[in-house]
């Protein structure tokens, strides 16, 4: 059983970092009814504000929930033997085309029930969860066919319903293209336009739905058929874009009001002032980057001169970032991507909510979901300075303790 039930509870003298910012001086945080009630400086705190209300915590470093953006969580199988390769001199399009890489998943997802993928994937998202995630999104994209691509997402809503996390989820029916349709990527791109995007939405089992613009992949002109039915449908957008080589895949996406291109490793200055105009939100992954051995780094600088908001996120996968620790992609975005340690956990926190349309998670303040995490820290950017597990002291979610360490925990 969670911790905590009661509708009021109170943390004391925590330091915070709000989303955005730390704020200057130790804070009392109140939450009642699954959502921030009030946040005041523990010096000038009314005791008559805590009557009746449960002390639930007190010290450490308080920020948001994190926000793991952009995830493949639900797969069977491995790639162990490509890492192998990878590290013997093969690239990542060489695999591909041999038939490994997505398909190697591909294959094995296919052959899995939904129980087998739920077993495969629980302890992933139980991994995310205990370095501090109480939202995630997760795409499908190794189905790959009507029947396997609604599989994977049924499994995706599933894992919302037995573990205390918000799942997002995305159809990612344009991730490659399956051996059955070789020569006829036009004809598949019918397939996720006429018979998967209207299902998936129909059935309510996709929040958004992401193409892979890549020459290993979909060209632009098959990714912009993709937007268009997803738009008809009310979905979101978001896009695998610019990752291996530039396409314009990020401007295009931000043309059709995209919440994010993600990757954009080669992302030129034009795409840059796309997504700046659109508000669409650059996703970067620096665990793929660090797997692929990548050198191409993104344009920070760039996003920044041009005010487009980056997220970070695990990218947790079976190929290029089988990865589970949302804290290390915030230590990688620093050393691989010189971010500041601030710019990395407000990329996995405000801008990373932002990434999946939720502007009001991922931040602490009035009204805001009480989505927190209480860390055995001293300064947030202990969190992206230390690869380091076992300092998430209490996950707060939906303003219930899912996860209290030397308390009564949560059985994930």
């Amino acid at each position: 059983m969670p911790m905590h039930s009661t509708s009021r509870q109170l943390w004391r003298e925590v330091q915070v970092f709000d989303g955005l910012v730390q704020l200057d001086e130790a804070m009392n945080v109140l939450v009642a009814g699954g959502r921030i009630a009030g946040l005041w400086p523990a010096r000038e705190f009314d005791e008559a504000l805590a009557q009746d209300a449960v002390e639930a915590g007190r010290g450490g470093v308080m920020t948001p929930g994190l926000v793991d953006c952009h995830t493949h969580l639900v797969y069977a199988g491995n790639r162990a033997g490509e890492f192998e390769q990878r590290l013997e001199g093969v690239s990542y399009a060489e695999i591909a085309k041999a038939g490994g890489g997505i398909l190697s998943s591909v294959r094995a997802t296919r052959a899995a029930s939904e129980d087998e993928l739920i077993a495969a994937s629980l302890p992933r998202l139980d991994a995310l969860l205990t370095d501090g995630v109480t939202t995630v999104e997760i795409k499908s994209g190794y189905g790959l066919t009507l029947v396997d691509e609604l599989k994977m997402l049924r499994v995706a809503r599933r894992l919302g319903q037995l573990r205390p996390v918000r799942v997002v989820t995305t159809l990612l029916g344009a991730h490659a293209l399956p051996p059955e349709y070789a020569g006829r990527a036009d004809d598949y791109i019918n397939l996720v336009c006429e018979q998967m995007i209207p299902t998936a939405a129909a059935e309510g089992l996709a929040d958004a739905v992401d193409v892979f613009c890549e020459g290993i992949a979909f060209s632009p002109a098959q990714c912009r058929r993709v937007f268009e039915a997803a738009r008809a449908h009310g979905l979101a957008l978001k896009a695998h874009a610019e990752q291996l080589s530039n396409l314009g895949g990020s401007a295009l996406a931000a043309r059709y009001g995209a919440l994010s291109a993600d990757h954009v490793e080669y992302l030129d200055e034009a795409g840059v002032r796309a997504m700046a105009e659109a508000g669409t939100v650059a996703v970067l992954l620096p665990g793929a980057f660090q797997v692929l051995r990548e050198t191409q780094l993104p344009p920070i600088d760039l996003l920044r001169q041009h005010g487009v908001p980056m997220a970070v996120a695990s990218d947790a996968n079976p190929g290029t970032s089988p990865i589970c620790m949302p804290t290390l992609m915030a230590h990688l975005a620093c050393t691989l991507f010189r971010l500041t340690p601030r710019e990395a956990l407000t990329g996995m926190t405000a801008h990373g909510a932002r990434a999946l349309g939720l502007p009001e998670l991922g931040r602490i303040a009035v009204g805001a979901p009480a989505d927190l995490c209480l860390w055995d820290i001293r300064q947030p950017a202990e969190l992206a300075y230390a690869v380091q597990a076992g300092r998430l002291r209490q996950r707060v979610f939906k303003g219930i303790v899912s996860h209290d360490r030397g308390g009564i925990s949560h059985a994930y």
